[in-house]
């Protein structure tokens, strides 16, 4: 561990009484002198080549305030302490000029700044625009100018760096239960032994992100989504007018070639395909394809729902791309290839195998955008299974749902297939909707194929009490909007998933859990049956509006909770970025989410 602003190691002298002679005096004065070269200069703790101290005492001024003019962004206190102890570790040397001239491997990450859109960062964060002009200032030979460009450099790759490798705001800040301090790296000490005197800055680069197919899929979608708002800046075509009623098959639409035009665009059409003035079947089939990219309902018709999402500008696209690196960025190194991703703005569950490749996916319906009932973005382990489960109903829900039918009907409860238990899981007749309403008593559905939670649920404990599981209200996957939660996730086929998350495991008896065994289980098997995984599997419920799926398609999604939203409201306001924890919001009533 080193030790920001450690102090020299200062000798102790004993008092020793000498004869003031020509000679004692001379010995005496070279021990001070080499007393004084060992007090000032201590064992330098870092492996990058030496370099001058001709502005240390310049470098100490700078580096003493949590502020420094010449940035974009001056402010850098969150930086500071880090950059004193690189400065320190180095006796205060320089780190990115030799002979007045700044060197290659601070050419090669001015030049990562200026790369850094297609990174998904703001070049300006880095200063991009500004480097040009300090170089040129270094012909001065001012020391001041050197000391500055040097901690302005150290400040922008230690920022660069981190951003990088664990995205620019803390997760938590938008109260995401995700943590990044697990990643985080010793910044002076990286800088130093691994930046300065880089081989390859961009092999460098490369080794800072996310070692994710997912997230360099979306960094090569972010490259061409780039390339493409770039072309629909410079065509500027306006945008399609939007229709009162769906456009059908073999209906006249004055608009068809510029609709073609823009399905072309992002290649949702051939580009030798010809239009008319009648949205004929092929346009048809290219719309199609565009809705199913944009979560859209599939019916190849030009609604007006296609049309508002056909005007987002690709800009907003490339935006939306940027979030999703960002977020990517957060996950820990053992989430970053989680087996479960849920992603919620796109309504779909994706599993993977032990490599990461993509097993299978399944629709799944999520926490409703209104009322405080938004599933949680978070990242946990899978620990258990229970089959034919009990839904404890919620004081809240109880409240507002059933106490109101309890009042007018005492046997309501008995009728729909609850029943109610003191605080010891006793089994109660006597009750009152009063006792219901303050959590006195406890009402829990019992299992069965009409049980709220249906006759399955996937359990990763969690502070917010949500998790996946089945569901009777099976229609709901035939929405393509599908927040109806109150904040867990529902999954189309529990079973399907159920015989995956425990393939390889056996029961009691000895006999696999596969696909009939597990429908066995379900339909008649014992009630609140757990079943314990013998190897965790790590689950994300996640959130990005931008995702590149199997077909290696890029999909943009609504968003639907306006994390998106906040997100980029957070980084206008410019660095340095939340990094404080917010407290996470977790459930403190009884009682399981649904």
């Amino acid at each position: 561990m080193k030790i920001p602003g450690g102090q020299p190691q200062m000798h102790s002298i004993r008092t020793v009484r000498l004869r003031p002679t020509p000679r004692t005096l001379a010995t005496a004065t070279l021990l001070a002198a080499l007393l004084f070269v060992d007090g000032c200069h201590r064992h330098r703790k870092t492996v990058s080549a030496p370099n001058t101290t001709d502005y240390a005492d310049n470098i100490e001024g700078v580096t003493k305030s949590p502020t420094l003019s010449i940035l974009r962004w001056p402010n850098y206190s969150d930086y500071q302490p880090a950059v004193a102890t690189f400065y320190d570790d180095r006796n205060n040397e320089v780190a990115w000029t030799r002979d007045g001239k700044p060197t290659k491997q601070a050419l090669a990450f001015i030049q990562a700044f200026s790369d850094a859109a297609a990174k998904g960062l703001n070049p300006e964060d880095y200063d991009a625009s500004l480097w040009g002009g300090r170089i040129q200032k270094l012909a001065g030979k001012n020391e001041d100018d050197f000391a500055q460009f040097d901690v302005a450099m150290t400040i922008a790759v230690m920022r660069y760096v981190s951003d990088l490798h664990i995205g620019r705001v803390n997760p938590t800040h938008f109260n995401f239960d995700i943590d990044v301090n697990t990643k985080k790296y010793d910044l002076a000490e990286f800088v130093s032994d691994q930046a300065v005197d880089a081989d390859d800055v961009p092999k460098l680069v490369t080794s800072i992100e996310p070692n994710s197919e997912q997230y360099r899929k979306t960094e090569a979608a972010l490259a061409h989504y780039l390339d493409l708002a770039e072309q629909q800046t410079q065509s500027n075509v306006a945008p399609l007018t939007v229709v009162a009623k769906p456009v059908s098959v073999g209906e006249s639409f004055a608009e068809a070639g510029a609709l073609l035009d823009r399905l072309k665009l992002e290649g949702d059409a051939p580009s030798d395909e010809i239009a008319t003035t009648i949205y004929d079947k092929a346009i048809s089939d290219s719309v199609k394809r565009y809705q199913h990219r944009h979560g859209i309902t599939e019916d190849g018709k030009l609604t007006p729902q296609t049309v508002k999402s056909l005007n987002v500008p690709l800009s907003a696209r490339v935006t939306q791309l940027q979030n999703s690196l960002e977020r990517w960025r957060w996950l820990p190194d053992q989430y970053l290839n989680a087996r479960i991703i849920v992603n919620l703005p796109e309504f779909v569950l994706h599993a993977y195998d032990a490599q990461h490749q993509p097993e299978f996916t399944m629709k799944v319906v999520v926490g409703k955008v209104v009322g405080e009932h938004q599933t949680p973005v978070f990242a946990h382990m899978m620990r258990y299974l229970v089959f034919r489960p009990y839904w404890s109903v919620p004081v809240d829900i109880a409240k507002k749902e059933l106490v109101p039918h309890i009042v007018t009907n005492k046997d309501y409860l008995a009728t729909k297939n609850f029943e109610v238990t003191n605080t010891k899981g006793d089994i109660l007749t006597n009750y009152t909707a009063h006792q219901v309403s303050q959590g006195g008593v406890m009402v829990r559905e019992k299992p069965g194929p009409k049980n709220s939670l249906g006759l399955v649920k996937f359990m990763f404990p969690n502070q917010y009490d949500v998790y996946l599981h089945s569901t009777p209200a099976t229609e709901l996957f035939n929405r393509t909007r599908r927040d109806f939660s109150h904040g867990c996730v529902r999954v189309q086929e529990p079973a399907k998933l159920a015989a995956w998350v425990l393939d390889g495991q056996k029961d009691r008896d000895n006999n696999d859990w596969d696909i009939d065994k597990v429908t066995e289980t379900m339909n008649s098997g014992p009630d609140n049956h757990q079943v314990n995984l013998k190897t965790p599997i790590p689950i994300v419920i996640f959130y990005v509006t931008g995702f590149v799926e199997d077909d290696g398609d890029t999909h943009f999604f609504d968003d639907i909770y306006g994390y998106d939203a906040q997100l980029q409201a957070v980084l206008a306001k410019g660095m340095p970025y939340p990094v404080k924890r917010e407290p996470v919001v977790a459930k403190t009533v009884p009682g399981d989410t649904l």
